[in-house]
């Protein structure tokens, strides 16, 4: 089995960043009800950029940081969305046109928020079975253009970005196992249509998260005979605050072992994992050797975790 590591991150978000005072007079609603609900401070939003040059801007943000990655050399390109303006050529395909990469694979998937954790676990297999050696996967999400201004649930809420990593063979050992489930059944609880905005059912998202997503991990580290006293952190979808502290209180895991950004950037949907990832090894947060849990959950629905090695 073939082994993987992350040898590079990027992440871009848009100009125009929001405050609750600017949010709360134009919902006519209180700076702290907008707290209090979601845990959020500021948020982005993009003006005159669709949502793949969003997705271009992290990947060059990517390579200014890492000169020495040939882009190039990328064998597979996957974005992970649930925004996208298009469908067809996909936002993969505009990456591929944009840094002008020959002979690889294009994909697109559409998997809710945790989009960015299938799509990280299909590279990582295409990878393992010797088809490829890079893979540079994205998650973008443009949710300022799918909102609904008049509800209050999902405005306060959604914000605009892109990350993206690139994966690499690696000729080291590196833990890795991962835990992805669907549920469609329950599929329409959190909504977005091609003609509609964005409909969603509060109540039945919070049931969901605070429950599938502790069932979900545990039944990862049971697989992967990992106790959860060895993994340094886990990495959550940027949901709501309050989602994600009901998560750390049910693993029963300390605050410094979660990390959250969501105060700061909003909940961005697919690109929530990628972004914080890129903070956290900007930070230093992140070193050799360490196990990590990335955590998506959402539309769809869809729950997956993956137990990986730094």
């Amino acid at each position: 089995m073939n082994n993987i590591e992350i040898i590079a991150t990027g992440n871009y978000l848009p100009n125009n960043k929001i405050n609750n005072k600017e949010l709360a007079k134009k919902l006519e609603i209180t700076e702290d009800f907008i707290h209090k609900r979601t845990g959020i401070s500021t948020r982005y939003y993009s003006e005159d950029e669709n949502i793949e040059l969003l997705a271009i801007k992290s990947v060059q943000n990517l390579l200014n940081k890492n000169l020495k990655i040939n882009i190039k050399e990328i064998d597979l390109i996957i974005v992970a969305t649930t925004s996208t303006n298009l469908l067809m050529p996909g936002i993969s395909y505009k990456i591929q046109e944009h840094f002008n990469i020959e002979n690889c694979m294009c994909l697109d998937i559409l998997a809710g928020c945790a989009g960015f954790v299938n799509s990280l676990d299909i590279a990582r297999n295409y990878i393992s079975i010797g088809k490829i050696k890079r893979a540079l996967v994205i998650g973008v999400d443009n949710l300022s253009k799918c909102l609904d201004t008049k509800d209050i649930a999902t405005s306060i809420l959604l914000s605009d970005g892109a990350g993206a990593v690139i994966l690499s063979k690696t000729n080291n050992e590196k833990l890795y196992n991962s835990n992805i489930k669907s549920n469609g059944q329950k599929g329409n609880i959190l909504e977005i249509t091609t003609t509609e905005n964005i409909k969603m059912n509060g109540k039945e998202i919070y049931k969901y998260a605070v429950t599938e997503t502790v069932k979900n991990i545990k039944e990862l580290l049971k697989n992967s005979k990992i106790n959860i006293e060895e993994i340094k952190y886990i990495i959550p979808h940027q949901s709501n605050l309050k989602i994600i502290n009901s998560i750390k209180n049910r693993l029963n895991i300390d605050e410094k072992n979660i990390y959250i950004n969501i105060q700061n950037i909003g909940n961005t949907f697919c690109a929530s994992i990628p972004i914080a990832l890129n903070e956290m090894f900007e930070k230093n947060l992140l070193q050799k050797g360490d196990k990590i849990i990335l955590l998506g959950y959402g539309g769809g629905l869809n729950t997956g975790s993956i137990l990986l090695e730094v």
